[in-house]
């Protein structure tokens, strides 16, 4: 009697990377295929300085990554054959991880405020709206000032620039202009950034108040 044909049980195919679904999904999003999770015949391969070593096979890139004590990372994953570079990850993600840190604390800083502006504003409430403007660039934040005009002065565009010119002058210890005064419809606007060393002084103070609060403490004056 025929004994029936049966296959050989499952088990994972040597050329796929991750050890389930779920682990090979994530890396996919999260990073990329280092050493011997890169499973391809061969790989284009760039040194540690940048330099162009060619296509070798795979089994030769990560043994040049093991003599140099180095890692052999997937950088373009999508060329053909695949782009491998060799480079210290750890330190390359811990370096990636600072400049992206710095990046979205620096983008978070700066904020854009808005001051409005009457042609004829007369001498008290154009103290005020200056007060408030130095306020905004004493914070680190931008500026965004508008003069507005009135029937007949739309005419007199020069006077709106006059005003926008004398109130940059008044601040200029504060901030520079970022944008010149240019007419917007019955408007003319212009934008006013605090000095980069004030940024930077805010964006620590910020930082620090934010790092305050987070570990349970009032933040201080």
């Amino acid at each position: 009697m025929s004994t029936p044909l049966t296959g050989p049980a499952s088990s994972p195919v040597p050329g796929r990377c991750g050890s389930s679904p779920e682990k090979s999904r994530g890396e996919a999003i999260t990073e990329p295929r280092i050493n011997d999770r890169i499973r391809v015949p061969e790989v284009r391969l760039v040194g540690p300085e940048g330099e162009q070593v060619g296509i070798v096979p795979i089994g030769e890139a990560l043994r040049l990554a093991q003599d140099s004590e180095l890692d052999l990372v997937e950088v373009a994953p999508m060329a053909r054959p695949p782009v491998v570079k060799l480079m210290d990850y750890g330190k390359f993600k811990y370096e990636s991880a600072q400049k992206a840190r710095e990046a979205r604390r620096n983008q978070a800083l700066t904020v854009i405020k808005e001051m409005r502006l009457r042609l004829k504003i007369d001498p008290h409430d154009y103290e005020t709206k200056k007060g408030h403007v130095e306020r905004f660039l004493k914070g680190g934040d931008k500026v965004k000032i508008t003069v507005m005009f009135r029937g007949r002065e739309q005419s007199r565009p020069e006077m709106g620039y006059r005003l926008l010119q004398r109130l940059a002058a008044d601040v200029s210890e504060l901030g520079i202009i970022e944008s010149n005064p240019k007419q917007d419809g019955r408007n003319m606007v212009m934008v006013i950034a605090p000095h980069r060393n004030q940024v930077a002084t805010d964006g620590a103070r910020r930082q620090a108040k934010a790092e305050r609060a987070a570990e349970g403490q009032a933040p201080t004056a």
